[in-house]
């Protein structure tokens, strides 16, 4: 029992990096349908930003907010110089153009900063809860990044539900067409969309950063991926189900790691992919009709 409690501890902390990721997925296929693969790369780039702050004597919450800004910003970037112009072209062409972001962030990473593996700063030091006779270890770091993913889940969802951009963006995922008829700016709704999907993502960086003490260009390519697997399995398009799909995700890893098997961790999360594509293929929390974002 304790293993499992352990695992299940470890599991939600790297769920809630998947989580934050898929919900950048899942916001911008609400909006325009699009799976945005250089998303992974925006996680990359926000952890370096991260890093950079804190060498430069930015506590831990300064550098999260500095990063967040930098990759919303970012997140904007992409969307009008790269996706924009083809909003009207065949989706496999934004498909291969979201795919040619991805390897000229990751490359451009390269360039910019090497491709060694850096070490994140210490930002605090650690402190490990001991319970169960010191079986069961839960650190500061975990709870950090638990309570952050919450927050700014908490706060996406008062976003989308009661702000004004937040209605513009259901609107328009509802019905583009419909949505400028209202007189809703359309393309403005989409770049805020981007940009935060791309913070939240940053964010899922820094924290990265701070519990694995570890980054490098490369970084974002698989847990890019295991993200979109959460963002399907939750139901891509549906904010709750990219939430409770990277926690999930997390949880089911842990369990196979603590369990001896950590060399099929990753077989396992695709294996779970293939498995809701033909059991279910909208997701545990998808259906023909949903409230997308």
């Amino acid at each position: 029992m304790e293993v499992f409690i352990q695992q299940l501890i470890n599991g939600l902390s790297l769920g809630s990096i998947y989580a934050l990721i898929a919900l950048g997925y899942t916001m911008v296929y609400g909006i325009i349908r699009l799976i945005n693969f250089a998303h992974g790369d925006v996680y990359m780039v926000g952890a370096y930003v991260g890093f950079f702050a804190t060498t430069q004597g930015w506590g831990f919450l300064p550098s999260l907010i500095i990063s967040m800004v930098v990759c919303a910003i970012l997140g904007v970037v992409i969307e009008r110089l790269a996706y924009k112009p083809l909003r009207s072209a065949p989706k496999i062409a934004v498909l291969i153009t979201a795919i040619g972001v991805s390897f000229f962030l990751e490359n451009g990473g390269v360039l910019a900063v090497g491709a060694k593996i850096r070490t994140f700063p210490n930002v605090f030091q650690e402190v490990q809860y001991h319970f169960f006779n010191g079986t069961v270890v839960i650190t500061n770091r975990q709870i950090v990044i638990m309570v952050v993913t919450v927050l700014l889940m908490l706060l996406l969802q008062y976003i989308v539900h009661y702000t004004k951009t937040g209605k513009a963006m259901r609107a328009v995922s509802h019905d583009t067409q419909a949505a400028m008829l209202m007189g809703i700016n359309v393309d403005n709704t989409i770049s805020a969309t981007f940009a935060i999907g791309s913070s939240l993502a940053a964010a899922a960086g820094v924290l990265v950063g701070i519990y694995y003490n570890a980054i490098n260009p490369y970084m974002g390519i698989m847990p890019g991926l295991k993200a979109f697997v959460a963002a399907v399995v939750g139901g891509i398009g549906v904010i709750p189900g990219a939430f409770v799909g990277g926690l999930s995700l997390g949880v089911i890893e842990a369990l196979v790691s603590g369990y001896g098997q950590s060399l099929y961790r990753d077989a396992v999360a695709f294996a779970l992919l293939i498995i809701i594509l033909i059991v279910k293929p909208s997701g545990l929390f998808g259906s023909n009709v949903r409230e997308k974002v």
